[in-house]
């Protein structure tokens, strides 16, 4: 039995794959976090949430790094840690600072700062020829107005440090620059209390569709799960609809996707890591949107598992402990496994989601997961603001998207406007 100190969690679904993972493979975990409220009032009412199923629970504010360290070893001396883990972005320089002071398995701190920080890995991966979009980094809305000119438009605006698509936009013209840049200047603090860098990305617009590559890299060697495809709207904002594993990609698209993802893991010197790689397929080729040091999001990892076996989960538990994890893939009935997101057009309060119970009924479901009535709904803007999920499975080919599609489009949620 193995002891994994883990730093925070998102509170979706990785938060209950990644304890499972651990319990499963017979090892135990202690969690590490600065609010415990945040988690208990994530879950289901009389449930207990699945990260306090830990050994110890333990308070500390987890956004002072310098000051978190002696803690740790403090806990280290005392509690005995093999590996160190996390599954929220906010945390992965985090846990690679810890485990590189304790002498515990896992990435480089450098390597996962680099990734994490949009701004760091452009300049990486520019500077090691890795092909990605024309950029330029800015500290004011002067700034950006200037660059804007020279790299000229359309062009996506990004914030450096913050995650799932939150204040990423697309902009046509000038006032559309000032407008979406004027808005990410008035979220200062993400929901984990830390400040964010006031400068901001400005990329070239990516034709092309988008796709991911999964893989685990060990022992000095990345390893690729596969491809997956993806699906977006919200237009001007980026916001995630759906998924497919694996992408329905011509043999030579999913081979530069892939080459293209190695390219950019070794240019950011990640290893003993399970890593999602974003990469635009462009007339030009291949193109990296972002390098992700942790297991996909949005149920990607339960789309690769539905169809391979394999639990990228488990993987990031046998790598955080330098153990080589089980990739091996095994026959699991289906060829195909997709999901697709029901994502609110409008502001109000959900009253009901019909034709649930004709999708709950339907052949292929693996899974749906809908919002409550009463719950209040804004207009999405990232990938945080979801009314639930449909997935589902194809034995014989790449037919799951289109019926996850078929499911989604069945789904109609009523939302009550706010008097």
């Amino acid at each position: 039995m193995a002891h994994l100190l883990m730093i925070e969690s998102w509170v979706g679904s990785m938060s209950r794959l990644l304890p499972r993972a651990v319990r499963e493979a017979g090892h135990e975990f202690t969690f590490l976090t600065r609010e415990l409220h945040h988690y208990l009032r994530s879950a289901p009412e009389g449930t207990a949430h699945p990260l306090l199923g830990a050994r110890h629970v333990l308070t500390a504010e987890t956004n002072d790094t310098e000051a978190l360290l002696p803690f740790v070893e403090r806990a280290h001396d005392a509690l005995r840690f093999d590996g160190v883990i996390t599954s929220c972005d906010y945390y992965l320089p985090t846990a690679a600072r810890i485990a590189d002071r304790l002498g515990l398995p896992g990435p480089t701190a450098e390597s996962v700062e680099s990734a994490c920080r949009k701004d760091r890995t452009r300049r990486v991966l520019a500077d090691a020829g890795v092909p990605g979009p024309r950029f330029a980094l800015c500290g004011s809305l002067a700034e950006a107005t200037d660059a804007a000119r020279e790299l000229g438009f359309p062009l996506v605006l990004k914030p450096v440090d913050l995650c799932a698509g939150m204040f990423v936009r697309r902009v046509d013209d000038e006032a559309e620059l000032a407008r979406a840049h004027r808005a990410l200047a008035d979220f200062p603090v993400n929901a984990r209390g830390q400040r964010r860098d006031p400068v901001v990305l400005l990329e070239e617009l990516l034709d092309g569709p988008e796709v991911s590559v999964e893989t685990v890299s060990f022992g000095g060697s990345a390893h690729v799960v596969g491809v997956t495809d993806k699906s977006v709207g919200g237009a001007p904002a980026f916001i995630e609809t759906g998924h497919m594993f694996p992408a329905a990609l011509a043999a030579a698209d999913a081979e530069a996707a892939v080459e293209t993802a190695f390219a950019a893991l070794k240019a950011l010197g990640l290893d003993e890591v399970v890593a999602h790689t974003e990469i635009k397929l462009t007339a030009a080729g291949p193109r990296v949107v972002e390098v992700n040091p942790r297991p996909a999001g949005n149920r990607i990892t339960e789309l690769v598992r539905h169809v391979t076996g394999i639990d990228l989960a488990a993987a990031a538990v046998d790598v955080a402990l330098g153990r080589a994890p089980d990739l091996e893939r095994r026959a699991t009935g289906l060829s195909s496994a997709a999901i697709g997101f029901l994502v609110p057009q409008a502001a109000g309060t959900l009253t009901e989601i019909e034709g649930a119970e004709q999708v709950r009924g339907a052949e292929g479901l693996l899974g749906l997961q809908l919002a409550e009535a009463g719950k209040a709904v804004k207009a999405a803007g990232s990938n945080n603001e979801y009314l639930g999920h449909v997935m589902a499975g194809d034995a014989d080919g790449p037919g799951a998207r289109s019926r996850v599609e078929a499911l989604l489009a069945a789904l109609c949620p009523k939302v009550e406007a706010a008097r």
